[in-house]
């Protein structure tokens, strides 16, 4: 795993030069350009606040539109990470077959330029905050720990699907399904105390929803993570890191044939 890591550095130059292109690639020729980083999200927020507040009379939380989009932030990266993340090898294709390129760069690449957009989105859940007379507590010296365990896992689990599409193809088609199902597991549209008891435990060994419920926690609650719920999800985040770095170095070397 260090090693690992010690190779991803050694490329960081790389790496940081792929996500600005990226992001420029992904704005060239729009006229609002970065903005769309804010009102892509922005206007998710808007229409499940239409629907969930106001068409089905959802009125169990207070500040119902800040609570979403607390919750609906960090899954945009979840959802953004892993969806470009599981084809960025299959799409940079082309370099791997023409050059020594380190594959694992892609995979990086997909996951940090999530990540950009993300925290290009934080601001604004903190300006609406502040106009709900919402209060700042200081659990919020936290979140930078809620966003480092985040991306060890989407890292993991990235780099892993990344590596197994290259040979199964339709890896990348049961993410993406498998994305919507997981959405509607996590507490990003309701609170947790409307799922009956007997359904609980779809969230409570549901990493994501747990995930999720962190940024609830420090954001919102201004409450630290219980110990158990951090210290289970921070070894569910390694494991699956360790998993991740072990698919990829298992099938690295059958890459450029297989594409």
């Amino acid at each position: 795993m260090l090693e690992h890591f010690r190779e991803v550095y050694k490329f960081r130059a790389l790496i940081k030069a792929l996500v600005v292109r990226h992001l420029n690639t992904r704005y060239r020729g729009s006229v609002l350009g970065f903005l769309w980083s804010f009102l892509n999200p922005l206007c998710l927020m808007i229409i499940y606040t239409l629907v969930f507040r106001y068409y089905v009379r959802f009125d169990q939380v207070d500040n119902y539109t800040i609570f979403l989009f607390c919750g609906l932030l960090p899954w945009l990266w979840i959802a953004s990470g892993l969806s470009e993340g599981t084809s960025a090898i299959v799409s940079g294709g082309s370099l791997l077959t023409k050059s020594m390129f380190p594959a694992h760069v892609l995979s990086t690449v997909a996951v940090l330029t999530a990540l950009v957009h993300f925290v290009l989105s934080l601001p604004l859940l903190f300006i609406f905050m502040f106009f709900a007379g919402m209060s700042f507590s200081w659990s919020l010296l936290f979140l930078p720990v809620v966003i480092a365990l985040q991306f060890i896992l989407m890292y993991g689990l990235g780099l892993m699907l990344a590596s197994l599409n290259v040979q199964f193809r339709d890896i990348q088609h049961i993410v993406g399904n498998l994305l919507t199902f997981l959405f509607f597991l996590c507490p990003i549209l309701y609170p947790i105390s409307v799922v009956p008891e007997r359904f609980r435990f779809t969230l409570e060994y549901n990493p994501l929803a747990v995930l999720i419920t962190f940024y609830h926690n420090v954001i919102l609650d201004g409450v630290l993570p219980s110990a158990t719920n951090l210290f289970g999800f921070f070894a569910i985040s390694l494991a699956v890191l360790y998993g991740g770095i072990a698919v990829y170095n298992q099938h690295r070397e059958s890459f450029a044939e297989l594409l």
